[in-house]
């Protein structure tokens, strides 16, 4: 994503301590899909957007769509990671300078 610097940007998400880490079961692809998902999550490390981590408790699959071109776009299935964190209000202030 051109114009936007990953070093700044800091996500994270407020999740009850009540709740059990949830880790979806993990999906089997097709070999087309299987590489369209790795030539994906290489640009995403070599961008710097992502990075690995080794002993996650909180997992979520990629979801594969077909685009109009044929291609393949990637997606995350965060459905079940949803549910267990608390709803926050996003503010978004632009500067009109």
């Amino acid at each position: 994503m051109p114009g936007i610097d990953p070093e700044v940007i800091v996500h994270s998400l407020k999740v009850n301590p009540a709740n059990k880490p949830i880790i979806q079961k993990k999906q089997n692809f097709a070999p087309d899909r299987q590489q369209a998902i790795e030539q994906e999550v290489d640009k995403l490390l070599k961008a710097g957007f992502i990075r690995e981590v080794h002993h996650s408790t909180w997992l979520a699959n990629v979801v594969l769509l077909r685009k109009g071109s044929g291609a393949w776009r990637m997606c995350i299935d965060y459905i079940n990671l949803t549910r267990p964190t608390q709803k926050t209000a996003f503010l978004f202030h632009v500067s009109t300078n």
